[in-house]
C-alpha cells in the first residue's frame, strides 16, 4: 500500500440497523478510536439514520455519507434524495454506482457519472463503485467491464473522487478475491485512471476493495500496493469486527 495515500475503512450498512443499533455502534467507535486514527473512517448509514449518526459522531474522526443520491438538486423525484439534502443531513461523502444499485435498479454507468458530478457540486466526496459479475469474470471480461464503467466518468470527470472495486461475485457470497486477484484488478484500475486523468492525479485516487471483507482477510489485502482500504458490508454491522478491519487498514 502506498504510504502517500491515507487508507480508508468504510462501513456500508445498506438497509440494516435501527437507531438503537446505531447508538451502540457510535458509542463503540467513540470509545475505541484515537483522536487521529491512521486510517480514515467512514460510515454510510441508511438515509433515516444519517442525521442521527452525524450528530453522534460530531467532533470525532469519523465522516458520514449517503448510500445514493439523485443527480438533480431538487424536483419531483419521489423516494430520491439530493446532494444538497445529504449535505444538510450531515453527509460529507456519497456512494455512487454501488453494485446493488447497478443490478437492482438498473443504473447505467452514465447515470453513475452524473451522480458523481452532482455530488461534487454539493460539496460531497463521491465514492464511485465498479466491478464485474461472476459471468463477466469467467468470460475473461473483467478489465473490459471496469474500463467501460469508468469511461463516462472520464468524459467529464468530477473535480475529485475516490474509487471502490467490488467484485460482484464476492459480495455476500462468502467468496473473496485473493489478495493477488484483488491487486491485479486494482493495478489495472490505477492504469485506467492514469489514462483517463493523467498519472499525477491517478496516483492520488484511493481505490478501496469491497468484496466480503472480514477481519481475517483484511490484513493480507491491505498489504497490496494498490489497495487503499475497504468498503465493508456485512462485517460493518457489528462494531467489533469493523474496528478490527479499521486497525488492519491502518496497518496495526
Amino acid at each position: 500500500m502506498s504510504r502517500s495515500r491515507k487508507p480508508i475503512a468504510a462501513a456500508n450498512w445498506k438497509m440494516n440497523l435501527l437507531r438503537a443499533d446505531a447508538e451502540r455502534f457510535c458509542a463503540a467507535l467513540r470509545a475505541a478510536l484515537p483522536p487521529e486514527p491512521a486510517a480514515e473512517v467512514l460510515i454510510f448509514p441508511t438515509f433515516t439514520l444519517l442525521p442521527f449518526v452525524a450528530r453522534e459522531l460530531a467532533g470525532w474522526p469519523v465522516a458520514c455519507g449517503g448510500q445514493d443520491l439523485h443527480p438533480e438538486a431538487r424536483g419531483a423525484h419521489t423516494g430520491d434524495v439530493s446532494g444538497a439534502q445529504l449535505a444538510d443531513a450531515g453527509a460529507g461523502w456519497v456512494l455512487c454506482g454501488h453494485s446493488e444499485r447497478r443490478q437492482n435498479h438498473r443504473e447505467s454507468s452514465e447515470l453513475v457519472a452524473r451522480k458523481a458530478r452532482a455530488a461534487r457540486e454539493h460539496g460531497l466526496m463521491p465514492l464511485i463503485c465498479v466491478g464485474e459479475t461472476r459471468d463477466e469474470r469467467h468470460a475473461g471480461r473483467t478489465f473490459e467491464v471496469l474500463e467501460s464503467q469508468l469511461a463516462p466518468v472520464f468524459a467529464d470527470p468530477p473535480s475529485d473522487f475516490e474509487l471502490a472495486y467490488e467484485p460482484v461475485w464476492a459480495i455476500g457470497t462468502g467468496e473473496v478475491a485473493t489478495a493477488e486477484i484483488a491487486q491485479e484488478a486494482h493495478r489495472h484500475l490505477r492504469e485506467v485512471l492514469s489514462r483517463g486523468l493523467g498519472t499525477g492525479r491517478a496516483a492520488s485516487v484511493r481505490i478501496l476493495y469491497g468484496g466480503s471483507v472480514k477481519p481475517d482477510n483484511a490484513a493480507g489485502l491491505i498489504l497490496q500496493d494498490d489497495i487503499d482500504g475497504f468498503l465493508v458490508g456485512g462485517a460493518s454491522l457489528d462494531s467489533g469486527p469493523f474496528l478490527e478491519i479499521v486497525r488492519s487498514a491502518a496497518g496495526q
